[in-house]
């Protein structure tokens, strides 16, 4: 059974009926399709009205589903013959951040991800898609790498943040995460980020100070998740709500703010509920975001990224 949130309970009562029928047509007894086909158009149109007025906190819960595409969707169906690379040379290897060499459409790129994992297992494999200082420090050796053999680097984002723990604190996290985004600044190669989940903190922004930022349009993109800004600002957790109004973090808003450059558009019902349509999409964008960029050498795109930053919060008299 597919996992349905808190405010698609309406969804979740009609989608049973239709499961219940398909069974009961199945089994032969009744011809029931032209309900089904009712029903169905009923979802979708209650998908459409419902998704085309999320508030920010719910924005929050579509892009923390269990059932949305992550990190590795993506790598397994846009890029071929992909080869990992493990290892920071220094401490050990991050399975949080995973990256490698791949082919995209034909191009050779760099690509590199958070990837929080499907089920129990894979999530304590991949630290819940937190990583490790050593995850940062391997992203930076992967990007360098990338710039001597002048390939494209490509980032999929969607993390809770950098892991918080004292060993990873002990390991110089903060370090290694200024580190990064030093590297993604310098680099003389096109550098595109996707949020596709969430993309908290500084366990984004290492990955994510890029030249171009495409953001699926149910994902968010907080500077701290809405629960820490609410147990921050009010001592309480259950003001999460509130704080992801305040905050801006949905693609609309930092688009009008011009944090990010495009909003991908995610199928009825967000992408855990088409992978195949998000997966298209995201390619799309990404190979259109890949051919603007590839007609600028290295000093330009290295201007252009940094003058992209430095005019963020810009107010003009």
């Amino acid at each position: 059974m597919p996992v349905f949130l808190d405010f698609e309970k309406s969804i979740a009562e009609l989608e049973g009926k239709i499961e219940e029928l398909r069974h009961l047509a199945n089994s032969g007894d009744l011809n029931i399709v032209d309900e089904i086909g009712r029903l169905q158009s009923k979802v979708d149109k209650q998908l459409k009205q419902i998704y085309a007025k999320l508030s920010p906190w719910q924005k929050v819960k579509v892009a923390r589903h269990l059932e949305r595409p992550q990190f590795f969707t993506y790598r397994d169906a846009l890029f071929q013959d992909f080869t990992p690379l493990a290892g920071d040379r220094s401490f050990g290897e991050d399975q949080a951040l995973v990256g490698g060499l791949a082919r995209f459409r034909g191009k050779s790129v760099m690509v590199m991800g958070t990837q929080k994992g499907q089920d129990t297992e894979s999530r304590l494999r991949h630290n819940f898609g937190m990583p490790m200082p050593e995850g940062y420090r391997k992203a930076r050796r992967l990007m360098e790498l990338a710039d001597r053999f002048h390939l494209p680097v490509i980032t999929f984002i969607d993390t809770a943040g950098a892991y918080p723990g004292i060993d990873a604190e002990e390991r110089g996290q903060a370090e290694a995460i200024a580190r990064c985004i030093e590297t993604c600044l310098k680099i003389q190669v096109p550098l595109i980020s996707i949020v596709i989940g969430e993309g908290c903190s500084g366990g984004a922004i290492a990955i994510g100070a890029t030249n171009s930022i495409l953001m699926l349009e149910h994902a968010v993109y907080p500077v701290i998740s809405p629960e820490g800004c609410a147990s921050i600002l009010w001592r309480s957790s259950a003001k999460a709500a509130e704080a992801a109004e305040a905050q801006r973090l949905t693609a609309q808003d930092l688009y009008k703010l011009k944090i990010i450059d495009q909003i991908i558009p995610e199928p009825v019902g967000g992408a855990h509920r088409n992978p195949e349509m998000a997966v298209r999409a995201v390619g799309d964008a990404l190979d259109e975001a890949l051919v603007s960029l590839s007609a600028h050498d290295g000093r330009k795109l290295v201007q252009m990224r940094r003058d992209k930053y430095l005019g963020m919060g810009k107010v003009g008299l």
